[in-house]
Formats: structure tokens, C-alpha cells, sequence
């Protein structure tokens, strides 16, 4: 039988001269891109740890307008409903950084916040048993007690008028927008 296989076909196929490679010459350093590729490497523990400024308050930490992302364990939410329209919620997990944080940045070990998230969650009923969940929202540091201390940067009644400070805002910038609508 005179057919050929694709294998025997493929070897008797002349075989194709490499294209010469084109030589790219490199772009000539300048002042600026030599002092670039000497300088170190930036610390970026540093950066984290260096006092910056928002609204006119000082502040430690990640950079305003930067964020992070984070990887929920399995948790457990529960939920007690409280009246018709109003739930009491817990929710216990271990959160997770998506990545690595940078070597020698952020708090030490230890280290406690205590915030308060106002969100919007979406829920959708997939079956009997299982709902689809989404929030959205923002969450407010009132306070963090550090790892060597023992006490909180605010007590529980400054705490509270942070809060009620946090809602009144909330409130007008609602009334804002229904009038604004």
C-alpha cells in the first residue's frame, strides 16, 4: 500500500532554513537610567513604617489609596434573628494575605484591631440549602492595642463617639444623595 503516514510525511519535508537572527543593539545609558540600575533596591519596610500624612493627621502604614487582598478560611456566620427585619451576626475565620507582605513591614505579631464594617450584602437563594453572597462596603479602625501593651489606643467610650461620629456622617452623606437623586 503506497499511503503515508503524517510521521513519514513529516520526515521527507525539506526542512526550513532558521531566519537570521536581527542583533538589537541596546539603548545607550544615559545619566539617568545608570544611576537607576545602581540604585538598591527601595526598602519598603521603610515605606510602610515612615509617618505620612492625611487630611492633616498623621498615620503609620499601607499608603492611603493602596489595598490588599485577602484569601477567607471556611468560617462560621451565624445568625440570630432579633425582629422581623433585624439579625444579630457572628462570624469567626482566619484570613489569609493573597500574597507576601514585604520583609519587615507591618505590625508585629500580636498586634489587635478593633473595627466596625457598615456593608451592603446581596444574597441570592440558589436551592434549599445554598445562597449565593456578596458585600460591599467600608470598615473603620476605632481602635488597635498594640503587641507589647496591654490597653487600647482609645478607650470604650471614645470608641463609641467614633462611632456615633462614623453613623452621623453616614447619615448625611445618605440624606445627601436622596436629595441630590
Amino acid at each position: 500500500m503506497a499511503t503515508r503516514t503524517k510521521k513519514a510525511a513529516a520526515k521527507t519535508r525539506p526542512v526550513k532554513k532558521a531566519a537570521t537572527p536581527i542583533k538589537r543593539s541596546r539603548p545607550a545609558l544615559t545619566a539617568k537610567t545608570a544611576s537607576a540600575a545602581k540604585a538598591p533596591a527601595k526598602d519598603i519596610a521603610a515605606t510602610y513604617n515612615r509617618f505620612k500624612e492625611f487630611e492633616g493627621k498623621k498615620y503609620t502604614g499601607m499608603k492611603v489609596g493602596r489595598s490588599h487582598k485577602w484569601y477567607y478560611d471556611k468560617g462560621e456566620w451565624k445568625e440570630t434573628k432579633i425582629t422581623p427585619d433585624e439579625w444579630q451576626i457572628h462570624y469567626a475565620v482566619t484570613k489569609r494575605r493573597a500574597g507576601k507582605a514585604p520583609e519587615g513591614s507591618g505590625v508585629p505579631v500580636g498586634t489587635e484591631y478593633n473595627w466596625y464594617i457598615l456593608a451592603h450584602q446581596n444574597v441570592k437563594k440558589l436551592n434549599a440549602n445554598d445562597y449565593s453572597t456578596e458585600m460591599t462596603g467600608v470598615k473603620y479602625k476605632l481602635a488597635h492595642k498594640r503587641a507589647d501593651k496591654t490597653t487600647w489606643s482609645a478607650s470604650d467610650k471614645a470608641q463609641r463617639k467614633r462611632l456615633i461620629r462614623i453613623f452621623q456622617g453616614m447619615i448625611e452623606q445618605l440624606e445627601r444623595e436622596l436629595r441630590e437623586g
